[in-house]
């Protein structure tokens, strides 16, 4: 299996093209900035309200870098706990080993559908597609995966996969798809959101009470106690974590926390950073399995997939301190404008941009790491402080020294920093560029601002409108202006000893 397909949809097409298509899609700009803006605001209102924000951040950081400094440690710890607690752990190196386990432990309960609880996991590894190849239909349960499910799409954002779509979209979709699926939507279904989030209950409640099997991922799981927890909003992940007789978690290794207690700071954390609320609707925790109470076979997929390998990067490896809150999505100028789906993979954003190529290879990823205006909101946002800013610059050179080897002769980008080092390090050749520079510009302006220019350039001006440069340098100006000062200053000093 290829490092590529670690991660499904990576790189189709690549981000600057998909971007491009993103950009022009108006609808999609607008639903953006309205949902992203609203989460925004409500995740500043309630990170304000506690008087230790930043203290919580740094602890949730120190724990996370102590987890992953010793983390085979922890997972054996886990695997004990959850065996002792009645459990089953399994072990996936990548996307195909996790599904070929978990399409097996389904067959074994001898059912052919199963509910899911949203799960990055599953989607990073295609889960659903390989059940489907298995003969097995997975239902999502989630609201907005479910929107995505129904209407043949992918998700576009981590807290909300649907972020792309409007009220009216969601009703179409429902009304063609639904029927297909299960229980058909109401007649007249209007937009309202109560109306939706009806119609979506309706249609899902069968389900739940039919299948006897269910999937999910895992937010968290405490290595001394084997304790896995979920958090959600609408009620639907706690209906699949105890109506089924057979729960299989998949969860990436990287979840892992030392103990119980070290729930407590991401539990204040998380549901602020990604919805704003002081805590999480649906917090669910279970053990094992406990006789009368839930399903009675528990099944823990422990997922690498990439993740090993980006431990080994010291700088790389703080992506994996990830929680999903999807709080950089929510600040980055980038995401707003291009939304998920530019970025070719599950992982959308400012985390995907650095968590994706490096579970996959920076060759199969090159344009994410820089699908980025290093503007830096994302870390200060982040409530575990992954410094993404640091990580992606990094991750732009491993692309460059991965695009070098190989290679007899220096690539394109290799030419232009060797000319830009040369002129920079000049100041005659850099003011001989700077001019030349000017004059072009302003040969080309129009009504005071520069139009096409051509060649290679033309992709700059193609999506800029760039003012024409002024006549005069800030090269020029200071020698002018410092020419005038130390003139007058000489007639200063003059007029005073003829005083």
């Amino acid at each position: 299996m290829s490092g590529a397909d670690n991660v499904v949809w990576l790189g189709t097409p690549a981000f600057p093209e998909a971007a491009r298509g993103a950009l022009a899609d108006t609808r999609l700009r607008a639903n953006l900035r309205r949902a992203t803006g609203t989460i925004r605001d409500k995740r500043l209102k309630a990170a304000a309200e506690l008087h230790d924000w930043e203290e919580l951040r740094e602890r949730a950081a120190a724990v996370k870098r102590r987890t992953l400094r010793h983390l085979d440690h922890h997972l054996l710890r886990l695997e004990k706990a959850v065996t002792a607690a009645g459990g089953t752990v399994h072990w996936a190196a990548d996307a195909a080993d996790a599904n070929r386990i978990v399409t097996y432990l389904v067959k074994a309960t001898g059912e052919s559908e199963v509910v899911k609880v949203k799960s990055m996991a599953t989607q990073e590894i295609g889960l659903n597609e390989a059940l489907s190849d298995a003969g097995i239909r997975a239902y999502e349960t989630d609201l907005a995966e479910l929107i995505v499910q129904l209407g043949g799409d992918r998700p576009s954002h981590i807290l909300v996969p649907a972020i792309h779509r409007g009220r009216s979209e969601i009703r179409e979709i429902f009304l063609r798809e639904m029927g297909e699926w299960g229980r058909p939507a109401p007649e007249g279904l209007g937009d309202d959101p109560r109306e939706l989030a009806e119609a979506a209950r309706l249609h899902l409640r069968e389900k739940f009470l039919r299948c006897k099997v269910a999937v999910s991922g895992a937010n968290f799981a405490a290595a001394d106690t084997g304790t896995v927890a979920v958090v959600e909003s609408e009620g639907n992940g706690r209906m699949c974590l105890t109506l089924p007789d057979t729960l299989i978690t998949v969860m990436g290794i990287e979840k892992v926390l030392p103990s119980f207690a070290d729930l407590d700071v991401f539990l204040r954390l998380l549901p602020r950073s990604s919805t704003g609320e002081r805590m999480n609707p649906y917090t669910s925790l279970w053990t094992g399995v406990t006789e009368g109470d839930g399903p009675t076979n528990f099944h823990l997929v422990l997922l690498d997939n990439g993740r090993t390998a980006t431990l080994a990067d010291e700088v790389g490896r703080q992506a994996l301190a990830c929680i999903r809150c999807s709080a950089c999505l929510n600040v980055c100028p980038v995401y707003e404008r291009t939304g998920g789906h530019a970025y070719g993979s599950v992982y959308p954003g400012p985390i995907g941009a650095v968590l994706t190529p490096q579970l996959v290879g920076v060759e199969h990823a090159a344009s994410l790491p820089f699908a980025s205006t290093l503007c830096g909101a994302c870390y200060d946002a982040c409530p575990v402080k992954i410094n993404i800013p640091e990580v992606l610059v990094h991750l732009r050179a491993e692309t460059v020294e991965a695009k070098r080897r190989g290679r007899f002769l220096p690539t394109v980008e290799a030419l232009a920093m060797k000319a830009a080092g040369s002129v920079l390090s000049s100041p005659t050749r850099l003011a001989a560029a700077q001019w030349l520079a000017a004059l072009a510009a302003r040969l080309v302006a129009r009504d005071g601002r520069i139009g096409a220019m051509p060649g290679p350039l033309a992709r700059w001006t193609g999506t800029r409108d760039t003012p024409a440069p002024p006549r005069e340098s800030l090269r020029a100006w200071w020698r002018r202006t410092k020419a005038v000062n130390e003139t007058e200053g000489h007639m200063s000093v003059k007029e005073e000893a003829r005083r």
